[in-house]
């Protein structure tokens, strides 16, 4: 089964926890997009659903497929909000941003009562940092934050490179208008430490760092899709 085939077993899963009738965030990625077309296929039969969506990407394939879509302030409680995720660590922990929607999707996340998360195989590690951490930041001051970025990292014992993300012959800006760096930590053995020290940093927006947020994440692999759930639970998402 190859990359594709298994996004769409874990959307398939995914689109049995959609109930006629909810409010729906709606990601942004590759995987988050399989999601999206099958659910179309639902609405065009009449299933009835209104949808947050956490880009300008992923609200043009919406509008595209005829799925209503409302802002966050007509839909200010969600009820689910399916997403992808860069990397998922065994208490459902992810690294996410590698589309640079990161910002978006966790207001949209923390909006919602419930998060739940597709992915392949590939995206679940022993301990997050693998993927380079993105870290959405004010335009403003940016070479000032990149060292406050560094000092604040090497506190807790990390290092790496920090890139700002580019995009053709500029720098890759955000729907908010904001920059992206790339922090190759390689291994972040306390994110939770890591997320706090970022959240008071004046020039960082928000990271990738998405901690406690998901409830369950379904992950399709060769065999097809299983159910995961945070190992600090004990088995049970909230």
């Amino acid at each position: 089964m190859d990359a594709r085939h298994m996004k769409i077993k874990a959307a398939e899963a995914a689109l049995a926890h959609v109930e006629d009738g909810m409010r729906l965030g709606f990601g942004t990625g590759s995987t988050a997009e399989e999601f999206i077309r099958l659910l179309a296929e639902k609405v065009a039969d009449g299933f009835r659903i209104e949808g947050v969506p956490t880009s300008e990407r992923t609200a043009r394939l919406c509008l595209d497929l005829g799925i209503p879509l409302r802002s966050l302030d007509e839909l200010p409680e969600l009820d689910l909000t399916i997403d992808g995720a860069d990397e998922v660590d065994p208490d459902l922990n992810l690294i996410k941003g590698g589309g640079g929607a990161l910002l978006r999707e966790k207001i949209v996340a923390s909006s919602s009562a419930r998060m739940i998360v597709i992915a392949d195989e590939s995206k679940v590690v022993g301990t997050l940092g693998a993927f380079k951490l993105p870290i959405e930041i004010n335009p403003f001051g940016q070479k000032a934050t990149l060292i406050a970025i560094e000092k604040t990292a090497a506190k807790l014992g990390l290092s790496g490179d920090l890139t700002l993300r580019s995009s053709g012959d500029g720098l890759f800006e955000t729907d908010g208008g904001h920059l992206i760096v790339d922090a190759s930590f390689g291994r972040i053995p306390d994110a939770d430490a890591l997320a706090r020290e970022l959240n008071g940093l004046p020039g960082v927006v928000e990271h990738g760092l998405f901690i406690g947020m998901a409830s369950l994440a379904i992950i399709a692999g060769a065999a097809g899709a299983r159910m995961m759930t945070s190992a600090r639970d004990d088995g049970r998402s909230r």
